[in-house]
Order: structure tokens, then sequence, then C-alpha cells
């Protein structure tokens, strides 16, 4: 196999943005001799925090576990592929040894069942890596979807409007205050989601 689908960890690399069931607004009281009102400035740090993709990326269970699957399917097809060739090379180098003393009818016969295997190499590889893509796509969304998800009922549950996501690799945000990091909550929240799942599922 020429090349095989490398895999990526971009699923969470766009911001979710979350609505929330309840708005707040806070008004101040009026002064018997004050003739305007002032709005009090909600802090900002109730309506929009972060998470870090990168964290999630290292240390969500569910995530790890994906990968990890994808990548032994990876390698059993590089390693399926690689032995095929390597037939398919010996057979070659067999043709070249004898070819001279073969008929013409033995090397046509010879020449076409080898180009035929070297199709069957094409097609091979290219099915692997179409399956492997679609795969990837598959379970990956499945992880977004889990991730967001989860987002959406912390932030109905913590008043937050927008959730934004950091990485250190793809920079759209360019500084965020640590106290608006979320990541370590949520990612606890999600492991424990999803070793529940896992055991659940095992029964």
């Amino acid at each position: 196999m020429n090349k095989l689908l490398k895999i990526t960890l971009g699923l969470v690399a766009t911001a979710a943005i979350v609505s929330c069931n309840q708005q707040a607004s806070t008004q101040a009281e009026k002064s018997p001799s004050a003739a305007t009102t002032t709005a009090t400035t909600p802090d900002p740090t109730d309506k929009i925090a972060y998470v870090n993709s990168d964290t999630l990326s290292e240390k969500y269970q569910y995530f790890k576990d994906v990968r990890t699957k994808l990548e032994a399917k990876v390698k059993k097809a590089q390693s399926d592929l690689q032995a095929k060739g390597q037939a398919y090379q010996r057979e070659l180098a067999e043709y070249q040894q004898k070819a001279a003393t073969m008929s013409a009818s033995e090397r046509q016969a010879t020449e076409e069942r080898l180009v035929r295997h070297q199709n069957d190499l094409g097609r091979m590889d290219q099915n692997a890596s179409t399956s492997i893509a679609q795969e990837e796509q598959t379970e990956f969304t499945k992880v977004y979807t889990t991730i967001t998800d989860h987002l959406k009922k912390h932030s109905e549950g913590k008043g937050y409007k927008l959730v934004l996501t950091y990485s250190k690799t793809n920079p759209a945000v360019l500084y965020a205050d640590p106290k608006m990091d979320i990541t370590n909550e949520v990612l606890d929240a999600l492991n424990k989601e999803y070793k529940d799942k896992s055991a659940a599922d095992k029964k």
C-alpha cells in the first residue's frame, strides 16, 4: 500500500456554540435621587468558556480507544498488502529468470497473470484506504457528537452561552484566560460516562 489515511485529531477543532435555556439579566436598583439606571456587567467567565482539544485527544479514553482501533486496522491492512506485494515480487522475479526459456504463449500467459496480480494489488490498496477513511469518519463523528452533547448539558447547567475550543496546533483562539478553561471538569465527566457505558455494555 503506497499510502493509507493518516489518523487525524481534528474532530474537536471547531467551536461548539451552545445555547442556554435560561437567561439571566441583572438590573441595578434605582436610587430615589438617581435619574438613570445602570446595568451590572455580567462576569464573562459565567458566559464563555473553552475546552483544550489537545488535552481531550490525549486523555479522553473514548477518543484514545477509537484511535487505537483505527491504527490497528491501518497496520493490518499495510501488513496484508505488504505480504501480497512480496508474493508478487517473487513471482515477477521468477518470470524474469525463466522468460528466456519460455515459449511465446507461456510468456504471454505469465505476463497477463502478472498484470492481473498487479491490478489486484492496486484495487486492494484503494479499497483498504477507502474503507478505513469511511470508518474513521464514522467513528470520530460519534466521538464528536458525544463531546458536543455533553457540552450542551454541561453548559445549560453552568450558564455558558458559548464554549470555544483551543489547540496549540490550530490556534484559532490566540489567547484564552485560564480561568475560562473547563477542560478538566469536562474531561472527568466524559471519561466517567464512557467508563460507565463500557461497563454496562459488558454486562
